[in-house]
């Protein structure tokens, strides 16, 4: 998409870390809006945070094993 911002470094492995950022701060933030849903009463809102929430913290284990892995590889 033109308007999307593009990576300020063309490197994969930056990108990888950027996004594993972005899910772990997810994970986070999304325990504070479903805590807010509840106190407001709406379960159902705060349900569908907390499924976000895990989709993020997945995300997060998933690109944190792939980073460690690249690490490794270039170590050796």
């Amino acid at each position: 998409m033109a308007n999307e911002p593009q990576s300020p470094v063309k490197d994969p492995n930056y990108d990888l870390i950027s996004v594993l950022e972005a899910s772990l701060k997810m994970v986070f933030q999304a325990e504070t809006y479903a805590r807010d849903a509840e106190q407001a009463g709406d379960t159902e809102l705060a349900d569908w945070f907390r499924k976000i929430q895990e989709n993020n913290r997945k995300a997060g284990d998933q690109g944190s094993e792939m980073l460690k892995q690249r690490l490794q590889n270039r170590a050796s």
